[in-house]
């Protein structure tokens, strides 16, 4: 049996796009503590219950969403209260107004936001120093992180903020009394609360009306999100809040184009990041995605040889695989005459997406049930494998690698945290083999030193910088909170790094 191949829309409407976010958001906002276990390279974990929280490195975990934005069925039963996005369809009334955006959990007119309380107040605890420690901290830099050594036995939050509507302590005394901590991340939690209403408040999602493709003469500025979207043709987007949705899901597109591309925001120059070895790695693919015109043409006369694809590799695929392929074409968007074959590889990178098409099964032709994705865009392919990284390379399955035509993706990957490092300790070497430029993500600047902490340790001296760690320009705008620790906030590409491995320069020695 050959490989399942999907020809998949090249368009795809609001409606699905914002059941997208909405599955995406729900994805996100399913907290897990970085010490709570997770199952696979990068866990893919759904809400609705402890047992399929996993370990992450910080912040949110991520569920996976369907194909195309259709909704799954865990949100089905929400979808009395979605208003269509869509004007081709009836409308149908608002649920919430644009003035009228916070609303406590517990009091939510959202069945689902209300659930949400009711698990937070089963499974967070009151951080007030009088309670004894129960986890460790998610970052120990952090004001509420310090480990509490109280005489009281720790206890479930119970109380709302009135500020930010969200559960966070036991009782209004320790809420009172631990007042001026919470105070540095009240506007923030308050923000999250009243963006996860807009995105089910069932307004019309202007901000989900993606641009098309771009003309090669029109040159890209990616300065920022703004300059992005106003060189791209974006719809104007006048709202922060209508900001943060867009960018809650363009974010995982962007980062990878944004450095792959000639008119990178990184550079070697003072403050920009790039390291002489990124140079050589990065110009090698951006060398292959804008290829010179070689006056080829339909006919017989105009055949030109081409390069093949480039291969972006993303691994440990978990919500990113399930993003509306609206998003991902994006990425086409940026190189018009370059050629992309995205590749989903993780034991968890079709999770909950089984009621679209069952998995191919495994057989000689196709041994590692492989789902291809064909006609994405006229330039891009995607195919998705369940399966470990490691145990594909040990076959051979994509040799040979090739550094101008192969690159390595990591969403937050959790390499240097104590539960989840060992399932990476195969990967990376293997990785590092292949000397093809590695990209890696974190939600917070501590997560991402972990990360690179644990990276010097496990392949030191076989390893080259290619990007210093610091803030990814086009990180979500969109602050995501953490269900088990509500204290914990963190956003989706907070920071960005890459690496590969060392290259030796061979040099030939006169015997004579």
């Amino acid at each position: 049996m050959e490989p399942l191949v999907l020809q998949a829309a090249s368009n795809t409407c609001r409606r699905c796009l914002t059941s997208s976010a909405r599955a995406f958001s729900r994805a996100s906002s399913a907290g897990a503590l970085p010490h709570v276990p997770r199952r696979s390279h990068s866990g893919l974990t759904a809400r609705a219950t402890s047992t399929f929280y996993q370990r992450r490195s910080s912040g949110a975990a991520k569920r996976a969403i369907s194909l195309f934005g259709q909704r799954t069925k865990v949100a089905a039963d929400e979808s009395s209260v979605h208003a269509s996005t869509s004007p081709k369809e009836p409308s149908r009334p608002l649920v919430l107004q644009p003035h009228d955006l916070y609303h406590p959990f517990s009091d939510s007119p959202i069945p689902e936001i209300r659930r949400r309380s009711a698990f937070i107040k089963q499974h967070a605890y009151c951080p007030h120093p009088d309670h004894r420690a129960t986890r460790l901290p998610s970052n120990p830099n952090a004001s509420h992180a310090s480990l509490s050594s109280g005489s009281q036995a720790p206890a479930h939050v119970d109380f709302e903020c009135p500020d930010c509507g969200i559960p966070l302590y036991c009782s209004k005394e320790h809420w009172a009394d631990d007042y001026e901590s919470h105070l540095q991340i009240c506007d923030t939690l308050r923000q999250i609360n009243e963006d996860d209403h807009d995105l089910r408040s069932g307004r019309f999602f202007p901000e989900f009306e993606y641009a098309g493709p771009q003309i090669e003469e029109a040159a890209v500025n990616m300065t920022n999100w703004d300059t992005f979207l106003y060189t791209r043709e974006f719809e104007a987007i006048n709202d922060d809040r209508s900001m943060r949705q867009v960018t809650r899901l363009l974010t995982y597109p962007l980062t990878i184009g944004s450095i792959l591309h000639e008119l990178s925001p990184y550079s070697i120059r003072k403050n920009g990041r790039l390291t002489p070895e990124g140079l050589k790695s990065l110009s090698a693919l951006r060398y292959t995605l804008h290829p010179p015109k070689s006056g080829g043409g339909t006919d017989i006369k105009g055949l030109r040889p081409e390069a093949p694809p480039v291969r972006i590799f993303i691994l440990g695929a978990r919500a990113e695989s399930s993003l509306p392929r609206n998003v991902w074409v994006q990425l086409a968007h940026l190189f018009p005459r370059g050629k992309f074959h995205l590749v989903f590889i993780g034991p968890e990178s079709m999770a909950n997406r089984d009621d679209e098409f069952p998995l191919p099964p495994r057989t000689p032709a196709n041994p590692f049930g492989a789902i291809v994705e064909d006609r994405v865009w006229p330039t891009m392919k995607i195919s998705t494998i369940v399966d470990y990284y490691h145990t594909l390379h040990k076959t051979g399955h994509f040799y040979p690698y090739d550094p101008y035509f192969d690159c390595f993706v990591m969403f937050h990957p959790g390499l240097g945290h104590p539960a989840s490092s060992h399932e990476w300790a195969e990967t990376v070497p293997l990785l590092l083999e292949t000397k093809a430029p590695i990209l890696v993500t974190g939600y917070t600047q501590y997560d991402m030193e972990r990360d690179i902490e644990w990276v010097n340790q496990t392949c030191r001296g076989e390893f080259d910088m290619l990007m210093e760690p610091g803030e990814n320009i086009f990180r979500s705008l969109r602050w995501d909170l953490n269900d088990l620790d509500p204290q914990d906030v963190s956003c989706g590409n907070w920071g960005v790094w890459a690496f590969r491995g060392k290259r030796y320069e061979a040099t030939r020695k006169d015997t004579a």
